[in-house]
């Protein structure tokens, strides 16, 4: 077991190999930041269609996904789990078609799961921010990890109401604030003029 002079100075590292990092590709990150900003604000201008449009385009992607597990089980049907290949394939094929077929229904089981991922993502984010915290700006990854750790609240409280539209407005309120975090730790770093 690692006594805590060693954990503070893998930290340590760690902290100093995230500053280099963060200063050679701060415009990476800062277009990032941006792109993040932009669907964040489309997903708040239009909460309900992007609530849609996101468990159709996930409907067909389990869809295309689960019809090559299918073919990959197929062709290979002497590979060792063959049988639970297929099994998955099928599997993601019925949930895909599921999503596609009935959105709104899709929307309401999405919108319990993206609660469920905001309550993780908060606590992560909150963790991360810690590990940060001597870089400048780190309080925005905590401030993004508490908004999102409030959403997962917010949903669970006014759920009936709320829940066809809510997860494209929160989903979009929590890119513009993912993005506009990055971009503050983007500028922070840059290590030369725009």
């Amino acid at each position: 077991m690692k006594n805590a002079d060693d954990i503070a100075t893998e930290l340590a590292n760690v902290q100093q190999k995230m500053q280099e990092y963060m200063q050679k590709h701060w415009r990476l990150f800062l277009l990032e930041g941006s792109i993040f900003i932009v669907l964040g604000i489309a997903a708040v201008v239009i909460p309900q269609f992007f609530s849609v449009v996101s468990v159709l385009f996930l409907g067909w992607i389990l869809v295309m996904g689960g019809a090559i597990h299918v073919g990959r089980a197929l062709f290979f049907s002497e590979m060792p789990g063959f049988g639970l290949w297929l099994v998955l394939g099928i599997l993601q094929i019925i949930v895909g078609y599921l999503l596609i077929v009935d959105p709104i229904a899709g929307v309401m089981t999405i919108t319990m799961m993206m609660t469920l991922f905001f309550a993780l993502e908060g606590a992560i984010k909150i963790y991360w921010a810690f590990m940060l915290r001597p870089l400048p700006n780190w309080n925005f990854v905590l401030f993004s990890g508490v908004t999102a750790l409030l959403f997962a609240f917010i949903i669970l409280a006014f759920w009936s109401e709320t829940a066809h539209w809510l997860l494209g407005l929160f989903v979009g309120i929590n890119m513009i604030i993912l993005g506009w975090s990055i971009v503050k730790m983007s500028l922070s770093h840059k290590s030369d003029p725009v």
